[in-house]
């Protein structure tokens, strides 16, 4: 099978597709709040974890050229870089 190449741009867009449309329903649960959920873009498959990086090896360890997309569970992004972080509205 051929690698596809996407833009970063492209595997966000993706991404948010499908925590929108399908995932989010699935995992947003007071147990998951504020893990990560990785989602391979051209799958679909998703795992969660506490910091995303299991998640990440394990979905690369199936599919080595996948593209990954990451969110933390009920927030708007995965991290937050020198500012806080406000829970998303669901």
């Amino acid at each position: 099978m051929a690698e596809t190449q996407l833009s970063g741009k492209e595997i966000a867009r993706r991404g948010k597709i499908l925590y929108d449309g399908v995932i989010r329903r699935r995992v947003e649960t007071v147990a998951n709040i504020g893990k990560i959920v990785v989602i391979d873009v051209e799958t679909g498959e998703y795992l969660i974890d506490d910091l995303g990086l299991e998640t990440s090896r394990r979905l690369h360890a199936k599919r080595p050229d996948a593209h990954l997309y990451g969110i933390r569970i009920g927030y708007q992004a995965a991290e937050s870089l020198g500012g806080s972080m406000e829970r998303a509205e669901s």
